[in-house]
């Protein structure tokens, strides 16, 4: 397979909503062959027509996306932004993403709300983090709705021996999903009760109640910022687990209003 680090042009097929506030969308295209898939947390940018009303142009250039897409007229540029594949199928040339949606305060999920099969969108492959050393012995998993693709697909792609848990914020019941985790491996969906997201702490509360596994951890931390540092703080200081057994990234910020 040939990988390329440009944008390329792919085309919905569907939009299935899972809960109230998240959906999956299925893009494919012959482009796709040369989309690369590390695994697990892959990042892929993708690339949305600045308006309902403009066609999408992809920024395309020897010297690289990002030189050619600044060098774009404002009024055609596209909007990019940093999403999780939740799943690649490399024979069908089909990727499934996964959206929050929020209403139409920002562009990614006003264009989710209403993407249908024919819609165009730029897809850019962006590599991944996940990567437990081969001395793990168990792993945790924690972050929001926004690190749900991510936790899921990774706790799917564990053998059937695996051992750890996840925490995963969510607003409540409506917005769980199901996971196909091992039997070793067990997801706790913790509820903000109505806390709006971003300001519950509902997972570091739990984390610190935990009795944690004996043996080598490795851990997967996602979502709004001041809760991964949060939680990576604890488990690096707290907990004494060495740093490089913690992948954290924060996917987002609040901000007040």
């Amino acid at each position: 397979m040939t990988v390329t680090s440009r944008a390329l042009s792919a085309e919905v097929v569907a939009n299935r909503r899972l809960t109230p506030h998240l959906t999956r969308i299925t893009v494919t295209g012959p482009d796709l062959h040369g989309f690369g898939y590390d695994g697990p947390d892959h990042l892929v940018r993708i690339f949305l027509a600045p308006a309902p009303d403009v066609p999408l142009t992809l920024p395309d250039s020897p010297d690289g996306w990002w030189p050619a897409l600044k060098a774009m007229p404002e009024e055609v540029r596209p909007v990019v932004r940093n999403y999780t594949v939740r799943r690649f199928d490399a024979d069908r040339r089909e990727l499934d993403i996964d959206f929050v949606l929020h209403g139409d305060g920002g562009p990614a999920s006003a264009w989710a709300h209403k993407a249908a099969p024919g819609d165009r969108i730029g897809v850019l492959s962006d590599g991944a983090e996940y990567a437990p050393p081969a001395d793990t012995d168990w792993q945790l998993f924690a972050g929001d709705e926004t690190a749900l693709p991510a936790i899921a697909a990774a706790i799917e792609s564990l053998p059937h021996d695996a051992t750890g848990l996840a925490l995963i914020e969510c607003g409540g019941t409506p917005c769980e999903i199901p996971i196909a985790a091992p039997p070793g491996v067990t997801v706790h969906w913790l509820h903000r009760n109505g806390d709006e997201p971003g300001t519950s702490s509902v997972i570091i509360d739990t984390l610190r109640a935990l009795e944690l596994p004996p043996g080598n951890p490795y851990a997967f931390i996602a979502g709004e910022s001041t809760m991964v540092t949060t939680v990576r703080r604890h488990l690096c200081t707290d907990l004494a687990i060495a740093k490089s057994r913690v992948y954290f990234c924060g996917y987002w910020r609040r901000t007040s209003a």
